[in-house]
């Protein structure tokens, strides 16, 4: 259990998206750029990262977060601050920018089937939304 002054949590998101065009660019160097800045903006904002995968066409990342930071917030920041620190730093040394998809997957702690987070990525195949 974690505390804030005012309330006692145990609140644990699992956060799953996809990059732009589901293209396969999170690999070697590029995984390891985007784990790291992951990182820090779960430092920045005050949450856990429980469990972080990188996985060539999409990232799950397993956080626990206080009462305020719902999960939209968690995954806009995610998406968000990282696509802009990513490119801020390596786009003009790399020439590519990292994008993320518009959705992202976000369930609650417990058990998540991996036909679940499968069929989020099955539905992405066609329609990059």
């Amino acid at each position: 259990m974690k505390t804030t002054r005012h309330a006692t949590y145990n609140l644990n998101y699992h956060i799953v998206w996809l990059p732009k065009y589901r293209n396969s660019v999170l690999v070697n160097e590029v995984a390891d750029r985007v784990r790291t800045i992951l990182h820090e903006i779960a430092d920045n904002k005050s949450v856990e990262i429980l469990d972080l995968t990188v996985q060539p066409d999409h990232v799950h990342l397993f956080v626990s977060s206080p009462p305020k930071n719902e999960p939209a917030l968690l995954a806009n920041w995610f998406k968000g601050i990282s696509s802009r620190k990513y490119n801020h730093r390596y786009a003009d040394h790399d020439g590519e920018k990292i994008g993320w998809v518009r959705g992202y997957y976000a369930g609650t702690a417990g058990h998540v089937s991996s036909e679940t987070v499968e069929n989020y990525i099955q539905q992405h195949k066609e329609g990059d939304s």
